[in-house]
């Protein structure tokens, strides 16, 4: 197939495509007219790619995957290589989830204080007149 019809199903565009190439991530193969064409496992590849970019992975990190594709194993996270990105994301998941939980609990302390400062302030002083 050429390098529209790989876009279209895809569900990317000519210009990321030719990046990824250029990136050695895809390949670049060329036919008589200097066209270039994919198969089937260029689309397996490029929806991996796609899917851990879609949960956060950076592009660089996508390369264990695809060598491990490329190497012929029907699944581009059964490598050693992939494993230890997946390792290496679920703990910078782990830290990121710690300190968005840091932040909630010392959120939660100001509404607390907010909301009692805000509730005494709106409690009418009362004066003893004598």
């Amino acid at each position: 197939m050429r390098i529209g019809e790989l876009a279209e199903r895809a569900g990317t565009s000519t210009r990321t495509l030719r990046y990824y190439e250029s990136r050695g991530l895809l390949p670049a193969r060329r036919d008589g007219n200097g066209h270039r064409t994919y198969d089937e496992d260029d689309l397996r590849l490029l929806r991996q790619i796609r899917m851990l970019q879609d949960f956060g992975f950076e592009l660089e990190e996508t390369r264990p995957f695809v060598d491990c594709l490329r190497a012929g194993h029907p699944a581009g996270d059964s490598c050693p290589a992939s494993l230890a990105v997946y390792r290496r994301k679920l703990a910078e998941l782990d830290g990121l989830i710690g300190r968005l939980a840091d932040v909630r609990d010392q959120l939660g302390r100001q509404l607390a204080d907010a909301e009692l400062a805000a509730g005494e302030a709106a409690v009418p002083k009362c004066e003893m007149t004598g």
